[in-house]
């Protein structure tokens, strides 16, 4: 529940959900869920709503007091033992191919330089992930750019643009992609996910009619489907899900390639003053991280993927 009281003592201060949320980075509405949250949690009601003010009534005021000791308290189990500096713990969400080539080493750096601070990894899908940092419930996360704006109070930094090719058994790899695609069963990339999206976006865009066979959100998955003689996917190229296995070969789309979008979500402002250095610190040797990795394919790729930037 601490987000949840960061924000309650924003909403005390400022008086209203949307002044709070533009102080703390959040959006009226994530605002107001915390607040239902931290009520029900509490089993009270902590205001009086009256149009667009929020009042503290009586419970509330008690619980703004307790609130402000309980984070005096938290701040003060951060601080390194024997230690001058202040630590924290830092949330930051990432699609799966992220955890594996580019947070280690994004990591390793924030840690040596601020070894005080603890990391918390969390694993997820990129329309989950965008909405915990929007929420607040987390400070960033790697994830695919979604098919629609962002809102205000968040920033996206872009880390990688990932090729999309047509992953087949390696007994077709003589043929031509478009001429596999339309006549194999197609095994497609969930359409729930933003990269799932891209895909369906681009079929409908050429008017290429597939044969719908299996539908899954996992890229490996996916690659050992294909890998078996299964049929056909549309995947992206990305360091973070290794090479593809044995059985299964990557078909350059030419010109029709289309990539997948890889960045970092964060939000622009934070409720404690000392936060925003360190989590600034991290996003930064996140990003440092995809520019050190340059373009560069995996062993067992297609060759011709030369447009490949960055890493996820």
């Amino acid at each position: 529940m601490l987000r949840e009281l960061q924000t309650f003592i924003a909403v005390a201060r400022h008086g209203t959900f949307a002044g709070a949320g533009a102080q703390i980075g959040l959006t009226q509405s994530a605002v107001s869920a915390q607040m239902q949250r931290l009520e029900a949690h509490l089993g009270m009601t902590l205001f009086d709503r009256t149009g667009r003010s929020a009042t503290l009534n009586e419970a509330g005021r008690r619980t703004l007091e307790l609130a402000d000791e309980l984070l005096a308290l938290y701040a003060r189990l951060s601080e390194p033992e024997g230690g001058d500096g202040r630590g924290g713990l830092l949330s930051v969400g990432a699609i799966a191919s992220a955890h594996a080539a580019l947070l280690p080493d994004a990591i390793g750096a924030f840690r040596r330089a601020s070894p005080a601070w603890r990391i918390r990894l969390v694993p997820g899908v990129s329309l989950n992930l965008l909405a915990s940092v929007d929420a607040g419930e987390m400070d960033m996360a790697v994830i695919i750019r979604p098919p629609f704006s962002l809102p205000a109070e968040l920033r996206w930094r872009t880390l990688a643009a990932e090729p999309f090719v047509l992953l087949a058994p390696a007994a077709k790899k003589g043929a031509h992609w478009r001429q596999l695609i339309e006549s194999e069963p197609f095994i497609r990339y969930d359409r729930r996910s933003f990269g799932g999206r891209q895909v369906d976006m681009f079929l409908r865009k050429r008017r290429i009619a597939v044969r719908d066979s299996i539908e899954v959100d996992e890229l490996p998955g996916i690659a050992q489907l294909v890998a078996r003689g299964l049929g056909v996917a549309l995947v992206p190229v990305s360091d973070g899900i290794g090479a593809w296995p044995r059985g299964a070969v990557a078909l350059d789309l030419g010109d029709d390639v289309f990539h997948r979008e890889i960045g970092l979500v964060e939000r622009a402002r934070r409720l404690r003053t000392d936060e925003p250095d360190a989590a600034a610190r991290l996003a930064d040797c996140i990003v440092e991280a995809a520019r050190q990795s340059g373009p560069r394919a995996p062993a067992g790729r297609a060759r011709a993927l030369k447009t490949r930037r960055g890493i996820a």
